[in-house]
Protein backbone atom coordinates (compact mmCIF):
# COMPACT_ATOMS: atom_id res chain seq x y z
CA UNK A 1 0.00 0.00 0.00
CA UNK A 2 1.41 3.79 -1.01
CA UNK A 3 0.16 6.70 0.66
CA UNK A 4 0.22 10.05 -0.40
CA UNK A 5 0.30 11.83 2.83
CA UNK A 6 -0.64 15.39 3.25
CA UNK A 7 -1.38 18.11 6.30
CA UNK A 8 -2.10 21.68 6.70
CA UNK A 9 -3.92 22.27 3.65
CA UNK A 10 -5.99 25.40 5.07
CA UNK A 11 -8.12 25.77 2.67
CA UNK A 12 -5.40 26.11 -0.67
CA UNK A 13 -7.13 23.94 -3.22
CA UNK A 14 -4.54 25.32 -6.20
CA UNK A 15 -1.63 24.13 -3.79
CA UNK A 16 -3.80 20.76 -2.86
CA UNK A 17 -4.33 19.91 -6.98
CA UNK A 18 -0.29 20.76 -7.47
CA UNK A 19 0.48 17.96 -4.92
CA UNK A 20 -2.04 15.90 -5.72
CA UNK A 21 -0.84 15.41 -9.39
CA UNK A 22 2.63 15.26 -8.19
CA UNK A 23 1.85 12.62 -6.10
CA UNK A 24 -0.37 11.12 -9.01
CA UNK A 25 2.85 10.68 -11.15
CA UNK A 26 4.34 9.05 -8.84
CA UNK A 27 1.62 6.60 -7.99
CA UNK A 28 -0.18 6.33 -4.58
CA UNK A 29 -3.09 4.20 -3.17
CA UNK A 30 -4.40 6.34 -0.43
CA UNK A 31 -4.57 9.93 0.39
CA UNK A 32 -4.78 10.82 3.87
CA UNK A 33 -5.22 14.36 5.31
CA UNK A 34 -3.48 15.00 9.16
CA UNK A 35 -6.12 18.00 9.74
CA UNK A 36 -6.42 22.00 9.17
CA UNK A 37 -7.85 21.31 5.90
CA UNK A 38 -9.90 24.04 5.07
CA UNK A 39 -9.08 27.44 6.52
CA UNK A 40 -8.01 30.27 5.95
CA UNK A 41 -7.30 30.00 2.45
CA UNK A 42 -9.60 30.98 -0.09
CA UNK A 43 -11.42 27.89 -1.84
CA UNK A 44 -12.67 25.91 1.52
CA UNK A 45 -15.16 23.51 -0.62
CA UNK A 46 -13.03 23.17 -3.55
CA UNK A 47 -10.81 21.95 -0.90
CA UNK A 48 -13.16 19.73 0.76
CA UNK A 49 -14.75 18.57 -2.68
CA UNK A 50 -10.98 16.99 -4.22
CA UNK A 51 -10.44 15.49 -0.61
CA UNK A 52 -13.91 13.68 -1.07
CA UNK A 53 -13.02 12.85 -4.52
CA UNK A 54 -9.73 11.23 -3.43
CA UNK A 55 -11.35 8.97 -0.67
CA UNK A 56 -8.98 10.83 1.68
CA UNK A 57 -8.69 9.63 5.04
CA UNK A 58 -9.15 12.66 7.09
CA UNK A 59 -8.28 13.66 10.67
CA UNK A 60 -9.38 16.82 12.86
CA UNK A 61 -6.68 19.76 13.00
CA UNK A 62 -7.01 22.40 15.28
CA UNK A 63 -8.93 24.94 12.45
CA UNK A 64 -11.55 22.24 11.46
CA UNK A 65 -12.58 22.20 15.12
CA UNK A 66 -12.53 25.76 15.28
CA UNK A 67 -14.82 26.15 12.49
CA UNK A 68 -17.09 23.45 13.45
CA UNK A 69 -17.51 24.92 17.25
CA UNK A 70 -16.43 28.65 17.22
CA UNK A 71 -20.08 30.76 16.51
CA UNK A 72 -18.44 33.73 14.82
CA UNK A 73 -21.40 36.11 15.95
CA UNK A 74 -19.71 35.78 19.57
CA UNK A 75 -16.39 36.64 18.40
CA UNK A 76 -15.66 40.34 19.31
CA UNK A 77 -12.31 41.97 17.16
CA UNK A 78 -10.32 44.52 18.32
CA UNK A 79 -7.83 45.12 15.26
CA UNK A 80 -8.43 44.61 11.72
CA UNK A 81 -6.77 41.55 11.53
CA UNK A 82 -8.99 39.71 13.70
CA UNK A 83 -11.97 41.71 11.57
CA UNK A 84 -10.76 40.47 8.99
CA UNK A 85 -10.17 36.92 10.32
CA UNK A 86 -13.89 36.62 11.66
CA UNK A 87 -15.30 37.79 8.14
CA UNK A 88 -13.17 34.97 6.54
CA UNK A 89 -14.37 32.68 9.31
CA UNK A 90 -18.34 34.01 8.46
CA UNK A 91 -17.35 33.69 4.69
CA UNK A 92 -15.55 29.78 5.23
CA UNK A 93 -18.69 28.53 7.07
CA UNK A 94 -20.87 30.51 4.67
CA UNK A 95 -19.66 28.30 1.51
CA UNK A 96 -19.20 24.99 2.98
CA UNK A 97 -22.87 24.94 4.61
CA UNK A 98 -24.07 23.45 7.66
CA UNK A 99 -23.64 19.62 6.71
CA UNK A 100 -19.74 19.84 5.99
CA UNK A 101 -19.86 21.55 8.80
CA UNK A 102 -20.97 19.33 11.14
CA UNK A 103 -18.38 16.88 8.92
CA UNK A 104 -15.56 18.66 10.22
CA UNK A 105 -17.04 18.42 13.87
CA UNK A 106 -17.01 14.75 13.64
CA UNK A 107 -13.97 14.04 12.51
CA UNK A 108 -11.85 12.21 14.83
CA UNK A 109 -8.44 13.39 16.12
CA UNK A 110 -6.52 10.04 15.50
CA UNK A 111 -7.13 6.94 13.56
CA UNK A 112 -5.05 3.94 13.34
CA UNK A 113 -4.55 1.65 10.41
CA UNK A 114 -2.97 -1.77 10.68
CA UNK A 115 -0.07 -2.42 7.64
CA UNK A 116 0.55 -5.19 5.25
CA UNK A 117 3.68 -5.78 7.25
CA UNK A 118 2.11 -5.96 10.60
CA UNK A 119 3.00 -3.03 11.06
CA UNK A 120 0.78 -0.11 12.97
CA UNK A 121 0.07 3.41 11.41
CA UNK A 122 -1.28 6.21 13.95
CA UNK A 123 -2.33 9.64 11.85
CA UNK A 124 -3.02 12.77 13.81
CA UNK A 125 -2.50 16.93 13.11
CA UNK A 126 -0.33 17.15 16.35
CA UNK A 127 1.22 14.14 18.55
CA UNK A 128 -0.72 10.96 19.72
CA UNK A 129 -0.06 12.37 23.16
CA UNK A 130 -1.76 15.76 22.61
CA UNK A 131 -3.72 15.76 19.10
CA UNK A 132 -3.19 19.57 19.91
CA UNK A 133 0.69 19.85 20.19
CA UNK A 134 2.55 18.69 16.92
CA UNK A 135 6.40 17.51 16.91
CA UNK A 136 8.93 19.89 15.38
CA UNK A 137 11.82 19.33 13.64
CA UNK A 138 14.32 21.20 16.38
CA UNK A 139 12.80 18.42 19.65
CA UNK A 140 15.52 16.50 21.37
CA UNK A 141 14.60 12.79 21.38
CA UNK A 142 13.25 13.47 24.98
CA UNK A 143 10.74 15.77 23.82
CA UNK A 144 9.59 12.94 21.13
CA UNK A 145 9.70 10.57 22.58
CA UNK A 146 7.27 12.15 25.20
CA UNK A 147 4.74 13.21 22.74
CA UNK A 148 4.87 10.07 21.27
CA UNK A 149 3.03 8.99 24.23
CA UNK A 150 2.45 5.43 26.41
CA UNK A 151 0.48 3.99 23.02
CA UNK A 152 2.80 4.49 20.11
CA UNK A 153 2.02 2.68 16.78
CA UNK A 154 5.28 1.78 14.61
CA UNK A 155 4.91 4.46 11.88
CA UNK A 156 3.34 8.23 13.29
CA UNK A 157 2.10 10.66 10.83
CA UNK A 158 1.23 13.92 11.54
CA UNK A 159 1.67 17.64 11.29
CA UNK A 160 0.42 20.99 12.69
CA UNK A 161 4.24 22.41 12.39
CA UNK A 162 4.65 23.20 8.53
CA UNK A 163 8.00 21.45 8.93
CA UNK A 164 8.56 18.10 7.11
CA UNK A 165 10.79 15.97 8.65
CA UNK A 166 11.62 12.15 9.59
CA UNK A 167 12.60 11.08 12.71
CA UNK A 168 13.05 7.32 13.87
CA UNK A 169 13.10 6.49 17.87
CA UNK A 170 13.79 2.61 17.81
CA UNK A 171 11.66 1.32 16.16
CA UNK A 172 8.94 4.15 15.85
CA UNK A 173 9.15 6.36 12.84
CA UNK A 174 7.57 9.86 13.62
CA UNK A 175 6.59 11.87 9.56
CA UNK A 176 5.82 14.91 10.35
CA UNK A 177 4.24 15.80 6.50
CA UNK A 178 5.00 19.27 6.16
CA UNK A 179 2.10 22.17 5.08
CA UNK A 180 -0.01 21.96 1.51
CA UNK A 181 -1.35 25.40 2.02
CA UNK A 182 1.21 27.39 4.19
CA UNK A 183 4.99 25.79 4.35
CA UNK A 184 7.36 28.67 5.39
CA UNK A 185 8.33 31.05 2.51
CA UNK A 186 4.61 29.82 0.94
CA UNK A 187 6.49 29.09 -2.52
CA UNK A 188 6.34 25.21 -2.10
CA UNK A 189 3.75 22.88 -1.01
CA UNK A 190 4.96 19.80 0.52
CA UNK A 191 3.68 15.94 0.19
CA UNK A 192 4.93 12.80 1.11
CA UNK A 193 4.67 8.84 -0.51
CA UNK A 194 5.15 5.87 2.50
CA UNK A 195 4.93 2.79 1.00
CA UNK A 196 4.21 0.28 3.66
CA UNK A 197 5.19 -3.17 2.10
CA UNK A 198 6.08 -6.62 3.50
CA UNK A 199 9.47 -5.70 4.03
CA UNK A 200 8.58 -2.64 5.73
CA UNK A 201 8.30 1.08 5.47
CA UNK A 202 9.89 3.68 3.01
CA UNK A 203 8.99 7.02 2.75
CA UNK A 204 9.78 9.91 0.28
CA UNK A 205 9.53 13.50 0.82
CA UNK A 206 8.81 16.11 -1.47
CA UNK A 207 8.24 19.88 -2.11
CA UNK A 208 5.78 21.41 -5.72
CA UNK A 209 6.67 24.87 -6.37
CA UNK A 210 3.65 27.07 -6.25
CA UNK A 211 3.77 30.33 -8.53
CA UNK A 212 3.74 33.37 -6.19
CA UNK A 213 0.29 34.47 -4.82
Amino acid sequence: MRFLCLSDIHGHAAALRAVLAEGEARGFDQVIACGDLLFPGPEPLETWRLLVERRALCVQGLVDRAIATIDPKKLRATTAEQRDRIERLVAARNALGELIVARLGKLATTARLPLENGDEMVIVHGSPADPTEPFTADMSDEEISALIGDDPADLIVCGGSHVPFHRQLDRIHVVNVGSVGEAPGGLVAHGTLIDAGTFGITLEQFEVELPPA
